[in-house]
């Protein structure tokens, strides 16, 4: 999910041995074009003690990692969110030093209003950079990872000024920083409108601008849900439910859109490694469903429930796991998970057997009964996103979240090589 959404409710770089530094610092040199994916990652504030002690574990595996970290407050300064002096953290700082793994935190920042009244205003602009590039040279970090979310198009020109005022800061002498960005997927215009496109779209980020000045592009590759109206009628037409957290086709189609403007080599592909839970409601006709997304989950969960309830998850044509249930304590006034599973077609595999029966239950009888559908990024899914960042040529892959609720199998598929 993207990160307002998490905190309500992606990062591989490619590996260069020995010391690395940032692109900024680097402009007369050449960097190896032929290098390994670049592995890294966020650490969430929330789960400091079980997100440091796995990342700890796997620092071998990683080229950064990112505590997220910071945010920022009305006028422009930084909340240490993460309590940056606690020894969890030291702890992971002093271990990714000794195997030069890149520390690099988070700043998320998605108060719409503020970080427009803030990059507007050339003064509060520079405070705001000033106060970055104190915190990184305080803690001693290896660059920022900037997060804004939610920005309107009207920041556009001024969220351009700050990250090339800050990148000015990043490759001064001495300072030799990294600075990273990361971003929202932008979708072909083809997969966001069914039939004449509207005139006069306008985007947050400036792509190009972000390409000079940023040393990595994240895009976060994930939260797709109903986003892309061709992937939508496709599952529709098959009579499928559909809301990925990442379909690998619609990753490949923003990764390959946003790279006409984005140097591949920049470019990190953001991956998931969460799921979501939601009320699929068919339509009284029969021809698909509502989906009203109620909370995020662990993988352990669904696997847990699923057990509980004898069913096999099903894989996806996102790639992803997902199945659909009725819980045994929703109102006997509507059809139990047995009844919905009797009326689904021969064949239907147990994860879709709820939902399959929701919906013949509509087309039979114009009755409308809720099932619950939990759908979730496991080690196989995040796996043919690696797979797809080695066929695409980006830079690396990142993951959200690394705080030990993860697939545990995912370590087996975050593979530099």
């Amino acid at each position: 999910m993207n990160k307002k959404t998490f905190i309500t409710a992606a990062l591989l770089l490619t590996f260069v041995s020995g010391a690395v530094l940032p692109a900024s610092a680097l402009a007369a040199k050449k960097k190896a074009t032929s290098t390994p994916l670049e592995i890294s990652g966020w650490i969430p504030y929330w789960r400091t003690e079980a997100g440091t002690k796995d990342a700890k574990a796997h620092l071998s595996q990683l080229t950064e990692v990112n505590p997220f970290g910071y945010t920022v407050k009305l006028d422009g300064s930084l909340n240490d969110a993460m309590k940056v002096s606690g020894s969890d953290w030291q702890s992971l700082f002093k271990e990714a030093k000794k195997k030069k793994v890149r520390v690099v935190p988070t700043i998320m920042w998605s108060d719409t209003n503020s970080i427009h009244a803030v990059l507007s205003d050339p003064k509060k602009r520079a405070a705001h950079v000033a106060g970055i590039v104190k915190m990184v040279k305080d803690n001693g970090f290896d660059g920022v990872d900037i997060d804004y979310e939610g920005k309107l198009a009207e920041t556009r020109p001024y969220y351009s000024l700050f990250l090339k005022e800050l990148a000015s800061e990043f490759s001064k002498k001495n300072a030799n920083k990294w600075l990273m960005c990361t971003i929202e997927a932008r979708m072909p215009l083809e997969s966001r409108y069914v039939g004449t496109v509207p005139p006069g779209i306008e985007y947050a980020n400036d792509l190009p601008e972000l390409n000079k000045h940023c040393d990595r592009v994240r895009i976060m590759t994930y939260d797709q849900q109903t986003a892309d109206v061709r992937l939508n009628k496709e599952a529709r037409d098959a009579k499928e439910f559909y809301a990925p957290v990442a379909d690998t086709k619609w990753v490949e189609w923003v990764i390959e859109y946003m790279a006409k403007d984005i140097d591949k080599k920049k470019m990190v592909i953001g991956i998931a490694t969460y799921g979501y839970i939601y009320q699929l409601m068919p339509y009284v006709d029969g021809s698909g469903y509502t989906y009203d997304k109620l909370e995020a989950f662990n993988p352990s969960y669904a696997v847990e429930l699923a057990k509980q309830y004898g069913i096999t998850p099903t894989r996806n044509r996102a790639g992803e796991l997902s199945f659909t249930y009725v819980p045994k304590e929703q109102t006997s006034l509507l059809p139990s998970h047995s009844v919905l599973s009797a009326l689904a077609p021969k064949g239907t595999t147990s994860g879709n057997l709820a939902a399959a029966g929701a919906l013949a239950l509509a087309k039979s009888k114009n009755k409308q009964a809720p099932v619950q559908m939990l759908w979730w990024s496991d080690a196989s899914a995040i796996g043919d996103k690696v797979a797809l960042a080695r066929k695409l040529g980006v830079k690396g892959v990142a993951v959200f979240k690394i705080d030990g609720g993860s697939d545990p199998k995912m370590w087996d598929v975050l593979k530099k090589k």
